[in-house]
């Protein structure tokens, strides 16, 4: 018998962090991101911006500094 998903899972979703995209421009950050994980929104948020607290296990942010080059590990949350 094959594996079971669970409903609304994603085969293959279980990334939940992207540390080679430290250093890459954002918009290919959010590319490899969306291609890993299509089943999360994607916030890009430049460094020093306050963001609403809490984890939300359908988000992804993406830091990057001034010139648009990520600066954190974007992670799931």
């Amino acid at each position: 018998m094959g594996r079971v998903e669970p409903a609304g899972a994603i085969a293959g979703s279980t990334k939940a962090s992207w540390p080679e995209v430290v250093g890459w421009p954002a918009t290919q950050a959010v590319t490899q991101i969306n291609a890993d994980r299509p089943d999360v929104a994607i916030e890009v948020v430049p460094n020093g911006t306050t963001v609403a607290p809490g984890y939300n296990a359908e988000r992804v942010r993406v830091f990057i500094d001034n010139n648009g080059i990520v600066s954190q590990t974007p992670v799931i949350g």
